[in-house]
């Protein structure tokens, strides 16, 4: 579909794009974080896996998503704690072109012993040469951050040939998330 240049530009115009909606290095959280509510945000960053039921092919259909993500976070000032991050939902017209976002929940363990619960109620994702950009949008409503918004980026890989869409379809993707916690 793209040949090797195009690719390397649909995925230079994703990660230019993932700097503008504020992508951020860790360690850059604000201060607090605490085990509960608190007025302090979270930054985590690592690596996401995701699995689509049934495969994803360019017919849009009703489309279970399953999400484990291993994370560091930056919980306060100078204090970083590895964390995992399960996602569960339901997209109603996801395809190989896209893949609507509402109603999703992450469940975040904290390795300190705190959790995070968040819905996201948002999302927007963008295909190109075999790599996807997703932002999810939502707020905490358990845990730590509670009552905070919250927003995940994820510019993921197809774990497979872009042809396998035509096919039997994608079963999934994995690539580099990043969840904030704003206060």
């Amino acid at each position: 579909m793209f040949g090797g240049r195009g690719t390397a530009v649909a995925v230079a115009s994703l990660l230019l794009m993932a700097t503008s909606w504020g992508w951020a290095p860790a360690g850059l959280a604000a201060g607090g974080g605490g085990g509960g509510g608190g007025t302090g945000g979270v930054l985590c960053t690592g690596h996401s896996i995701s699995t689509y039921d049934p495969p994803l092919t360019l017919q849009p259909q009703e489309t279970r998503v399953h999400t484990e993500a291993q994370y560091r976070c930056t919980v306060a000032p100078g204090r970083v704690v590895r964390a995992t991050g399960t996602l569960d939902g339901v997209s109603p017209d996801a395809s190989c072109l896209s893949v609507s976002n509402p109603g999703l929940t992450e469940t975040v363990r904290y390795a300190d012993g705190a959790r995070s619960v968040i819905v996201y109620s948002g999302g927007t994702s963008v295909h190109a040469g075999g790599a996807l950009l997703v932002r999810l949008t939502g707020r905490v409503s358990q845990g730590r951050g509670a009552g905070q918004s919250a927003q995940r980026t994820v510019l993921a890989q197809a774990d497979q040939l872009v042809t396998e869409c035509l096919a039997s379809g994608f079963r999934g993707k994995s690539g580099e998330a990043q969840l904030e916690i704003q206060p």
